[in-house]
């Protein structure tokens, strides 16, 4: 039980923590390959929540399906383009960020 109540805490603190953001201010994150692409159809919450809690299965998991990993330096060019907004939230030192608007991602 306790550890629902602080996977809840965690989560509770990361969405005050989660905002938009224009890709084009993370760019010094992404060239220190410290930022993790979320895909649209997952929670951005529940995957920072899964990152602080170290859960390495569930992250191999994703990995595995395609939905978390590296931002593409062809998907990095089309967002910078576009000035495109991103949600994103920092589980240190890590940037996750999601486009819920590129309908390219789905």
């Amino acid at each position: 039980m306790s550890s629902i109540k602080s996977r809840d805490e965690i989560k509770t603190r990361l969405n005050l923590e989660t905002s938009r953001i224009a890709w084009r201010e993370l760019q010094t994150y992404y060239a220190r390959g410290n930022v993790v692409r979320v895909a649209p159809e997952l929670d951005l919450l529940n995957v920072a929540a899964e990152l602080a809690a170290d859960n390495k299965a569930q992250f191999q998991h994703w990995l595995s399906q395609g939905q978390v990993g590296d931002v593409s330096p062809d998907l990095a060019r089309a967002w910078y383009d576009r000035q495109a907004e991103v949600w994103a939230v920092v589980v240190a030192p890590w940037v996750l960020v999601q486009d819920r608007n590129d309908p390219g991602l789905h």
